[in-house]
This record gives structure tokens, C-alpha cells and sequence, in this order.
């Protein structure tokens, strides 16, 4: 059966028209704040615009069918198409002359790794800070449908979990249709994003900075206005806490935010994946507090400027921290790798962990760690009983043997996609710690690493071969390994 190439590149004009539009809401805010790049912003949404435009015009003809082949050739070429286009802004402005830089950052941006090559970032233009900013939400509320709607029916890594939520033949479908189970979920995602925005902008933000970092967090990206990140506002509590709260509802399955305001809550408590990813977050903040409290002695600096030895401060940097990293959002308010080599070792597992599956976080997910830690004790049983049959269960129903075996499929080709990652950053001059925190930080789209890579640092200083891995590594994560790497087998190509 041959590929519907039409479709595809029909597909992808669509997308490049979209990613215009959203380019010219870049150029009304650099109008707006009278920052001197607004022509060179409406000439980079024009060209995508046209470009896009005139793919759909000569693809028009095409048979109104895709099936899985044409599924993950859109979803991956879909990131690379609209990260090609996402650069425009920052190469007609200037802002990043470079191709390299230009295509990391782009990368970083709709991957939601928020990893970037950037060091003077508040000299920026407002309607380039506002663009980075938007890459990564466009990022974020493309990757809700991709795990909810797409993934599920493409069978990758495990993701059939949720076809009970999504669309499919349960109760608990939002909608039998992928368009209205995408709305409602962006409904959701739209409605967090004005609600942080409010909250922020009460709790002292400005409304650019507020909008800004509301994007940045439920998509949970990293980027952000000021070259401290969240540390700028180390000394406004609240502030921290708003995007605590609103990352960690960014690392929680939409789904169950749309069950949540349905008002079916016992639905969200009885989810063993949330029930976890809350134990595993306030079990992490109790540890890395307690260390902290014990063992590190911080000097007053622009990361910390506030005595350690109070106890808000310390447990409101460890829980920012551990759900920072936990949903790979990737802000900071402190340089967690410069506290004991206990937590820079303890922060570096946490980068494979990941928030819940069907949220906008990167890195493993909770439900596959879960249902992996399920199954290996089950095997203890196993082997006292080799003829019993013990399936793996998973709130309360069981879950098949193939489903077991791709997510345990998807858990060793990440560690080995860590391996070599790590392996070609060595190879291209990075130091052993910022090597394997550079590939655990790009492929699970979490941003600061270790090293030379930490989060007072940036990846500006990689070379080139080595950013264009990262962007690899990061397209990778984000797409759950297998979307991208099966379009380079042989037999994913041939007529059949």
C-alpha cells in the first residue's frame, strides 16, 4: 500500500499556515511594546503563511484518508516542519543569526525542553520573548492531543492505556471523536494558561512576564523573561508557589482534569498514576528539605537570597525543584546541582522519571515506571508459581501482554538512547557529568542538566554536531521514541 504523500504535505501546509497565525500574534505584542523588530516578525509569519498556503493549494486533490503509516510521518515531520518555520522569527530579527543556534532553540521551544542557547535573555525583544514563549505552548497543546487522541491508536509505548479516557468503545470516553476530545482538552489547557496569567499578574508579575511564564509552565517548557528564571522572584513566595501549583497540574493527565471539573472526583483519587505522582512528589520534597536543612549551607546570592535555615524556604525550593524536574518543566530557583552530591546524583533520576502520561510533561511517565515496578514483582511470583497466570493490573483492571511488553520495549531503548546520547556528547568534547546529564536532559525535554550544563548555565557553548544531537534527542523524547525511529527501518517504507 502506497503512502499518501498528498495528505501528508496537505497536512503540513496546515500547520505552517497555524504557525503563521501564531507568529502574527508575535508581531502585534512587538507593535504593541514599540520593540523595532514588528516588521521583521510579519515578514517571518507572511513567508510561512505563503509557504504553507501553497502546499495546501497543490496538494487539494488529495484522498481524505490517513492511516498509520501517514500518522507518524505527520507527527514527526509535523514538529520538524513547524521548528524549520519557528525559526524565522529569530533569523529575520537577528536575535539568533545563527542556523545551529537558531534551530536548537526553535526545538527546545515546541519540544517543551526549554533548553536554550541564549545567555543574555532580558536584552531580548518583547515579541521574541513573547515567541519563545508561544513555541513552547503551541508545543505543549500539540502534544495533549498527540497523547490522548493520536498516540493510543498508533499503539506507541504503551500509550493504549488511555484509550479508555480517550476516544474508544468505554464509559469514560470524553467524546467518540478525536476533533471533540482535542477541544475539550484545549478548553482545559486555554482555561489553566488565563487563570495563571490572572494569578500571577495579582501576585506581582507584570502581565508580559505573567502571560509569559503561564505559557511556559502548563506547557511545561522552562523559558523564560529573565535570566534567573523563577529565581528573579525569590523574594515574592507567592509567585513560586502559583507555579508550583499550576506545573504540577501540567504534569497531571488532562483527562483527569476534565473528569475534575465534571465533578467527578473520586475518578481522579482512584487513578493510580496520580495517586503515585502526588506520593512521589511530596516523598522527594521531604528528602531533598531534609538534606537541605541538614547539610547544605547556602551564602546569600541572586539564587538564594534567603537564609536556608528557615524552614519555608527550604521546603518551598526542594518542592519547586523536585516538581520542576518531576514534570520536566525545567524552571529554577536555585542551582540544585551545587547543593550535595547526594541530590545532583538524586536530581539526575528524577530527569528519567516524568510527570503522568497524557499530560504535556516529557521524560518516562509515572504510569510506566509504575506498571514496570508491578510487573518485576510479579515475577517473583511467577517463578514460585510457572504455570499460574498473574497478569499485571492497573486501577483495578488488567492490562494486556503486549501493552507489558512495549512499555518494557520503550523503557530499554530509552536507556539506550541515554547511552549513546551521552556516548556522541563525550565524543564532541563535553566532560563525563555534562555529557550524560546533557542526554538525560534532552531526551527526557526536562532543560538544565548537570556539569557544564547545570541551571545556571546554557548549551550555548556545545558544539554545533553536539546541538543538533540534542535537538535530536529532545524530538525523540517528545514523540515517544518509536514515532520517530520507526521511520528509518527498511520496512517501514516498502509497498505492501
Amino acid at each position: 500500500m502506497k503512502v499518501n504523500y498528498k495528505i501528508i504535505f496537505h497536512l503540513m501546509g496546515l500547520l505552517l499556515v497555524c504557525n503563521g497565525g501564531f507568529m502574527l500574534i508575535a508581531t502585534l505584542v512587538s507593535y504593541l511594546y514599540e520593540d523595532g523588530i514588528t516588521f521583521q516578525l510579519f515578514l517571518a509569519a507572511l513567508v510561512t503563511i505563503i509557504t504553507g498556503s501553497l502546499l495546501m493549494v497543490t496538494t487539494r486533490d488529495h484522498v481524505k484518508e490517513i492511516k498509520k503509516r501517514e500518522g507518524y510521518i505527520v507527527v514527526t515531520f509535523g514538529w520538524i516542519f513547524m521548528s524549520l518555520s519557528g525559526m524565522f522569527p529569530y533569523l529575520f530579527t537577528k536575535t539568533i543569526p545563527s542556523f545551529t543556534n537558531a534551530f536548537f532553540e526553535t526545538m527546545s521551544g515546541y519540544t517543551t525542553t526549554g533548553a536554550t542557547i541564549l545567555e543574555k535573555i532580558e536584552g531580548l525583544p518583547e515579541g521574541i520573548l513573547f515567541w519563545r514563549s508561544m513555541t513552547h505552548w503551541i508545543g505543549g497543546m500539540g502534544i495533549i492531543v498527540l497523547a490522548i487522541a493520536i498516540l493510543p491508536l498508533l499503539g506507541i509505548g504503551g500509550m493504549q492505556l488511555f484509550a479508555a479516557e480517550a476516544p474508544g468503545p468505554s464509559a469514560d470516553k470524553l467524546h467518540p471523536r478525536i476533533t471533540d476530545t482535542a477541544k475539550r482538552l484545549w478548553l482545559i489547557y486555554v482555561g489553566y494558561t488565563i487563570a495563571e496569567t490572572i494569578l500571577l499578574q495579582i501576585a506581582g508579575m507584570s502581565f508580559f512576564d505573567a502571560i509569559n511564564h503561564a505559557m511556559c509552565t502548563l506547557s511545561t517548557g522552562g523559558f523564560s523573561t529573565k535570566d534567573a528564571s523563577i529565581a528573579h522572584w525569590n523574594d515574592t513566595p507567592i509567585i513560586q508557589y502559583i507555579i508550583i501549583f499550576f506545573m504540577f497540574l501540567a504534569g497531571t493527565n488532562f483527562v483527569l482534569s476534565y473528569f475534575a471539573f465534571k465533578g467527578k472526583i473520586q475518578k481522579v483519587l482512584r487513578d493510580e498514576e496520580f495517586r503515585f505522582y502526588l506520593i512521589f512528589t511530596l516523598l522527594f520534597t521531604i528528602i531533598v528539605t531534609a538534606i537541605i536543612h541538614t547539610q547544605v549551607n547556602v551564602e546569600p546570592s541572586a539564587y538564594h537570597p534567603m537564609v536556608w535555615g528557615e524552614a519555608e524556604s527550604g521546603f518551598r525550593h526542594s518542592l519547586f525543584q523536585v516538581v520542576a524536574v518531576i514534570t520536566t518543566t525545567g524552571f529554577v530557583t536555585a542551582d540544585f546541582t551545587s547543593w550535595t552530591t547526594f541530590l545532583t546524583i538524586f536530581f539526575f533520576g528524577l530527569m528519567f522519571l516524568g510527570g503522568s502520561a497524557g499530560s504535556t510533561s516529557g521524560g518516562v511517565k509515572v504510569v510506566r515506571h509504575l506498571l514496570m515496578i508491578k510487573n518485576g514483582f510479579l515475577e517473583f511470583k511467577r517463578m514460585l508459581h510457572p504455570r499460574a497466570i498473574i497478569p499485571v493490573r492497573y486501577n483495578n483492571k488488567s492490562v494486556s501482554e503486549q501493552i507489558v511488553y512495549n512499555i518494557l520495549g520503550f523503557f530499554i531503548l530509552y536507556m539506550l538512547l541515554f547511552i549513546i546520547g551521552a556516548l556522541v556528547l563525550g565524543f564532541v568534547g563535553l566532560d563525563f557529568e555534562s555529557a550524560i546529564g546533557g542526554a538525560a536532559s534532552s531526551l527526557g525535554n526536562v532543560g538544565p542538566a548537570l556539569g557544564s550544563l547545570n541551571p545556571l548555565e546554557n548549551y550555548n557553548n556545545i558544539p554545533a554536531f553536539g546541538k543538533w544531537w540534542c535537538a535530536f534527542l529532545m524530538l525523540l523524547g517528545r514523540l515517544e521514541l518509536f514515532t520517530v525511529l520507526i521511520l528509518i527501518t527498511p520496512f517501514f517504507w516498502r509497498n505492501r
